[in-house]
């Protein structure tokens, strides 16, 4: 059975969705990830752009400006109930770890 489209998210489109919490271009997102995650994540320019411009087909996020190449964009509402769908994913497993290894 097909996986559907992000039902999960990668780590890369987490981080990508976190930073478009405020308007942001590519370039900003490029800077701010690795700075948020001490460098643990990058994500490359052709993966960045191909999955904004997937988001931005999905609704996920919606472009707010454009200066030439130079495209900004936001996250939507949408796309705000996805990543809290993503970080009560998350937070279930961290939950379940500490379950089983006795951190409650």
């Amino acid at each position: 059975m097909p996986r559907i489209k992000f039902q999960t998210l990668t780590e890369q489109m987490f981080y990508i969705l976190l930073c478009l919490n405020t308007e942001c271009c590519g370039m900003d997102i490029m800077d701010k990830i690795p700075a948020m995650t001490s460098g643990r994540v990058i994500v490359g320019s052709g993966t960045l752009y191909n999955l904004l411009d997937q988001f931005a087909k999905d609704g996920i996020i919606r472009e707010t400006k454009a200066e030439g190449r130079r495209r900004s964009y936001l996250l939507t509402d949408k796309g705000k109930g996805l990543l809290e769908q993503e970080y009560q994913r998350l937070s279930h497993q961290m939950m379940d770890y500490r379950r089983i290894f006795g951190e409650e």
